[in-house]
């Protein structure tokens, strides 16, 4: 979900549909079974654009602003499309427990429309259908039940290990390391290993095979600004050519994925061998045989996408953020280095099972998710019935977006909300598995992330290792102070500026 603040777009809109919106907006209005007082409260709208006008380029940042002013279940008039954000751990709680069920549909966007992966996607087909049911379950017990992820353990063991590899040759050579496209590069070997069985990714940046950009236009074309998302008549006209941008990353994508399908069905043909060792599509794929097959390829593609994008992107912004922070609190990250060196010992190798004996770095993790969640308003969810929200009644059809990041900045709930104190988590038993609503980056309910377990431990198992092998210091005489710390919303919350910093080797690397 985006919002569109570029005044070029009002004042065309204005002119090309005033007249139609004004008619149908009229009409809907007189037909509309509720008064104003029932809905949740929320800023004067204007006539057709409703509260366009109002948000910029950072929505999480201006809805998290006027929920100071209109409490924490806030109503808003997007163009055609009702709004509710959500401010508050109560009122999340309500969303994502209470009426979890009424509240789980999805509210698609114009580019999700475009490649019609709203009909066959797990994280935006409804709950409610049949085919959500079957890859959900598939999801689960094919790639992050307990037994396949302590399956996987070796191999991402194995991929980390060659992140510290390519930092130590930077080390060696002086040289700074993005570590937006080291993580991602990292993030994209261990996903594309699950689901394939190969490398994608290339730490040589002579070597640029684009996935990090074609993921990340996905992500873009899914948040982009887009006036078809609040006035779906338009949508025919791609003003933002966001239609024409998903299709054309995505097919991309499909043709990667169908070429792995071919190549698997080919050597399934040839070969008369029982595989014991299968991966993610290979399993996919068995599903597609017999007389009733249970998936056709169409559906494998579009799960392969849902999969590829939230394992590679949202994993690797988590690791840079993190960085970035421990970057810019220099006594944070030395005191998380001392705990795992203390653990780990002076020439060990961080080992998945270390993380528990962690329990600062774990704090340093939950802190970057409360600061910098990947999706700062998860996914948008639409009422499937009319529905009461802390006594404030919430129309059928309406979207709902809990405001993750402004909850994990609220003042009411947590001490110095801005500033990255670990400590905070020390000694607590909050967690990120949707069972706490003043830390859900994840969600919670029956729309909660699928990969949790599986980005948890990718992730912590990435940042220990670079802070066991290497000291970090900012390139070009940067001190902490001036690290640029400006984020980008998309569908993920970007950092503005990647972030670059030299790695001074600790220990023999093997």
């Amino acid at each position: 979900m985006e919002i569109i603040s570029e005044n070029v777009m009002f004042l065309l809109f204005c002119f090309l549909s005033s007249c139609f919106l004004i008619i149908f907006t009229t009409a809907r209005f007189r037909r509309s079974s509720y008064q104003p007082a029932t809905l949740p409260p929320g800023p004067p709208r204007l006539p057709i654009i409703g509260n366009i006008h109002q948000v910029g380029r950072n929505p999480h940042r201006t809805f998290a602003d006027l929920s100071k002013t209109y409490g924490p279940i806030m109503s808003l008039k997007l163009g055609r499309l009702n709004s509710v954000v959500i401010a508050s751990p109560e009122a999340a709680r309500v969303v994502l427990r209470t009426h979890d069920q009424i509240l789980s549909g999805r509210k698609s966007t114009n580019s999700i429309r475009s490649i019609n992966h709203h009909e066959v996607s797990v994280a935006w087909l409804p709950s409610s259908s049949g085919r959500w049911r079957l890859l959900r379950k598939l999801s689960v017990s094919l790639m992050f039940s307990p037994q396949r992820i302590e399956t996987t353990k070796a191999l991402r063991m194995k991929k980390v290990q060659e992140l510290v590899k390519f930092v130590s040759e930077s080390s060696e050579r002086e040289e700074a390391v993005n570590i937006s496209r080291a993580s991602f590069t990292t993030a994209l070997n261990i996903i594309s290993n699950i689901l394939f069985s190969v490398d994608l990714g290339s730490y040589d940046s002579k070597i640029s095979n684009g996935f990090q950009e074609t993921v990340t236009a996905v992500m873009v074309a899914v948040g982009k600004p887009d006036l078809a998302n609040f006035f779906p008549f338009l949508g025919f006209l791609d003003l933002q050519s966001n239609r024409k941008n998903m299709k054309g990353c995505t097919e991309r994508l499909f043709r990667l994925f169908r070429g792995f399908m071919d190549a698997k069905i080919a050597l399934r043909n040839e070969s008369t061998d029982d595989v014991s060792d299968i991966d993610f599509l290979d399993s996919l794929l068995a599903l597609t045989q017999g007389v009733e097959p249970e998936l056709d390829n169409s559906e494998i593609e579009h799960l392969l996408l849902d999969m590829f994008a939230a394992g590679t992107d949202t994993n690797s912004t988590n690791v840079e953020w993190a960085m970035a922070e421990l970057l810019k609190n220099p006594k944070t990250m030395a005191k998380a280095q001392a705990e795992i060196e203390h653990v780990i010992g002076e020439n060990g190798v961080v080992e998945e099972s270390d993380i528990s004996e962690l329990p600062y770095l774990q704090a340093v993790i939950k802190e970057t998710f409360r600061l910098h969640p990947a999706l700062p308003l998860l996914l948008p969810r639409e009422t499937e019935t009319d529905v009461e929200i802390l006594g404030f009644m919430v129309p059928k059809d309406s979207q709902v977006l809990v405001n993750v990041w402004a909850i994990g900045r609220d003042p009411n709930v947590w001490e110095n909300p801005t500033q990255f104190e670990p400590e905070r988590f020390l000694g607590k038993e909050i967690d990120v598995k949707g069972r706490d609503y003043e830390l859900t980056p994840f969600g919670a309910g029956r729309r909660i992330c699928p990969g949790l377990p599986l980005a948890v431990k990718t992730v912590s198992l990435m940042i220990a290792s670079l802070l066991y092998s290497f000291e970090w210091k900012l390139p070009n005489g940067i001190i902490p102070e001036d690290l640029d710390m400006d984020e980008t919303f998309g569908i993920t919350l970007h950092k503005t500026k990647p972030l670059h910093a030299i790695p001074v080797k600790k220990r023999t690397i093997n």
